[in-house]
Order: C-alpha cells, then structure tokens, then sequence
C-alpha cells in the first residue's frame, strides 16, 4: 500500500527517524566541488550534510562563504527507500570511485554511493551537479538481482532547526521553515511549532508540486517529476529538540527480476534568485514571500531588474525607482499639498466655529460642512493621496528586504552591502 505521512512503521522506513545531527560523526565525511558550491556528505545515510556556497559570503565574517546545509542548524538533505531491507538515512554507504571537483570544461560532476540491500539486490544514490546551477539531481538507483520483482518507494526530506538564519531581527524578520506548493494549493508555509506538533496543515497528497525549507535569501526544495504521484509530510525529528523533518514521498516503479529501476528527484539548494527559480519549477519563486503585498511588490522587483540591466548597479537602480515612483505619484501629492494649504487658511475659521457651536456639536459639523463647500475643500484631501501611497513603499521596502540580489551588492563609497544599509 501507498504509504503515509510521517512514515508508517510497516512500510520499511522508520516511523520515527534517528536525529540526522549524529550522521556527521557516525559516518565518514567527504567533500565535493563545483564551480558554485562545496557539498559536503556522509556515508551514514548517504546525505548531504554541508553545503557551502562560493559565491556568496557569510553575514557576519566576509571572508567566509556562506554554508547552506549545516551542523549548526543540523540542516541537511537525507533520502532513503522503503521496503524490506532497501537502504534509509541510517544505512551506511560506501562511496565509488570518483573526481571530488568539477573538471575544466565539464558540464557535471556525479558522486555515486553504494549501498546495501536484499539478498540479490544492488542500490546506489547518485547525485548528479551541473556547472553553473544549485539544481542538483539525486536518483536511486535498483539492480534486481533476486528472483521476484521489487516494489518500492523512496522518501526525500529536508531537515533543519527552528532557529532563524544569521542576521534576522525583530525589526527586520523573515520567514524561516518548511512550505509546500501544489497546482490547488499553492504555497502554504508551515510554521515550525505546527510541524513539530503534528498540527501543521498544508496539501498531503498530489501529482505536482514541490517541498521546501525556506529562509531569507536562500531556499532548498525537493522537486519531483512532474504529473509523478507523491505525498509531502512533515513531523518532529525523533530525539532532538525543535528539529523538522519534512518530506516528500515517491513509488519507485515495480523493478522485475534481472531488470533495472530506480527514481529521480531534482533538489535545489541556494539563493532565491526569482527569474531562476521559475525555469525550475512552477511556483518556486514564491519562497520570495511578499505576503499581501505580492501584486504591488512582483511588478515593482520587475522594474527594479530591468533598470538594473540598464545601469549595471543595484544602488543606482533603486534610485532611479524610487525617483520614478514619486514623479508617478506626483500629481496625487501636489494635490495632497494644495489640499493641506487650503486646510491651513481656513483653520482660523474652524477655530471660529468651535467657539461659536461649541456646546451644539450637530450644528457645528453642519456649518464645517457649509463652510468646506463653500471652499471647496475635502478636508480628507490631504491624507487619501498619501495613503494611496503607503502599500507602495511598503512594497518596495519588501522588495528590497527579500531581493538576495542585494546581499553583498556594491553601491557607493563605504556602502558595499545594500542588504545591511
């Protein structure tokens, strides 16, 4: 039977999985790398437990790289399959021969893990990146040496702490957990407590869509093929406080004996750069999350882009918008300001009034109304323009906030990070 999430007992994968934070020092570790990233594995479990990538710099120490997948976070990637004997996240896998760096002038660079299984059966994970992308394509592989066919599913899941990333305030705080995304759902974050607690609620079951741990700036996510059946969880990392597991689960199409089978699934682990994130998948560039704001905000991150493939510099670009936006908004503030003048000359006359009507509130708000017809004055005038504007720069704040195109971007004289002005 199709399996359930979290992870039924009987269906040959842990109900409830040993803490992955232990992987690191139970298995051997080893170390690949690509012209984007230096991903680190372990032999327990096969995962990926560190992630390193080069072209971006930790918040707090510029001279370091920032690291994705870590201990610190005990935030990593793991898979597994499920039946009878086929290897999880607990086995302990032996790595193949292979190059630990991306060759002059390849276009990818495969690790291969094998690992063990029923009598009569060979399985390997391979994990397959290419120059030049954070996609990185991870497949079972099944060779069916017994003498009756082998049915299976396998399970690919993100872990990671509730703790926000580096760098996160109070006043400037971003979302950090799991999400799902479907075709009939579409996105729905899951707060870390409601994961933990078994109370989380989003899509369980679908023939499309994506998983994700999401953070500000960079996101990673489990892709399967699409129209491929899967089912997403989400539970408590067993014996480890305030740590997820969040996944999702596959068929492995029936393997006959002699025959060879397996499944794929595309991960993608880095920055949430949004023209990127949409070849990858539908819907995953809303992991750039601008909440309510997201119909004024998306046009506004469009014009930012393309005024910055005119001027080359992200500071400048955000200049040029802003100028932009208050000369569009020009005339609703002219009219704000003639407004808030009339309001001036006829504040004396107000004050007359109040004096006058003062113990007869009715009739004092019908000789105001007289008097601002008789001016011709909104005495709202002044304010609606205003308001008008304020999801606006809201939005651009927003925009600025989550755009990873501005973390480390240069701008002018000391300014060499727009992210931390």
């Amino acid at each position: 039977p199709k399996p359930t999430a979290p992870l039924a007992a009987n269906s040959g994968a842990p109900a409830a999985a040993p803490s992955a934070a232990s992987a690191p020092t139970t298995g051997e570790t080893f170390a690949v790398t690509t012209d984007l990233v230096t991903a680190t594995f372990s032999t327990q479990g096969g995962d990926l437990v560190g992630l390193e990538l080069l072209k971006y710099r930790a918040h707090g120490d510029k001279d370091k790289h920032f690291v994705l997948f870590e201990a610190k976070h005990q935030y990593l990637a793991q898979s597994g399959l499920i039946g009878d004997g086929l290897p999880n996240h607990r086995t302990v896998f032996k790595r193949a021969p292979g190059p630990s760096e991306l060759a002059e002038g390849a276009g990818e660079l495969k690790v291969r893990l094998e690992g063990s299984g029923p009598e009569g059966v060979k399985v390997a994970k391979v994990y397959t990146f290419h120059r030049g992308s954070y996609v990185v394509d991870v497949a079972w592989e099944i060779e069916n040496g017994s003498g009756k066919p082998l049915a299976s599913h396998a399970y690919f899941q993100l872990q990671r702490d509730h703790v926000a990333p580096e760098g996160e305030t109070k006043m400037v705080s971003t979302f950090t957990g799991p999400a799902v995304y479907t075709e009939a759902e579409k996105y729905q974050k899951v707060d870390f407590g409601d994961a933990i607690a078994g109370k989380a609620k989003f899509a369980k079951t679908a023939d499309n869509g994506w998983l994700a741990m999401v953070q500000h700036y960079f996101v990673s996510a489990w892709i399967p093929a699409d129209k491929s059946p899967r089912e997403f969880y989400m539970r408590k990392a067993d014996g480890v406080e305030n740590v997820v597991q969040a996944g999702v689960i596959v068929p492995v199409a029936e393997v006959a004996p002699g025959a060879k089978g397996g499944v794929a699934v595309t991960l993608f682990a880095g920055p949430q750069i949004q023209d990127s994130l949409k070849k990858i998948a539908p819907g995953l560039d809303l992991v750039v999350d601008y909440g309510w704001l997201t119909v004024v905000a998306a046009p506004i991150f469009w014009a930012l882009e393309a005024i910055h493939k005119l001027v080359g510099n992200w500071g400048w670009a955000i200049v040029i918008l802003t100028v932009l936006i208050k000369a569009a908004f020009y005339p609703l503030s002219a009219a704000s300001y003639k407004s808030m003048a009339k309001m001036r000359v006829l504040t004396p006359r107000l004050a007359q009034l109040k004096e006058r009507y003062g113990d007869d509130r009715q009739r004092m708000n019908q000789e105001m109304m007289k008097l601002y017809q008789t001016e011709k004055v909104n005495p709202l005038g002044g304010c609606l323009p205003i308001l008008v504007q304020i999801p606006v720069f809201i939005a651009l704040y927003w925009v600025l906030l989550g755009a990873v195109e501005m973390r480390d971007a240069p701008w002018i004289l000391w300014i060499t990070d727009l992210a931390s002005q």
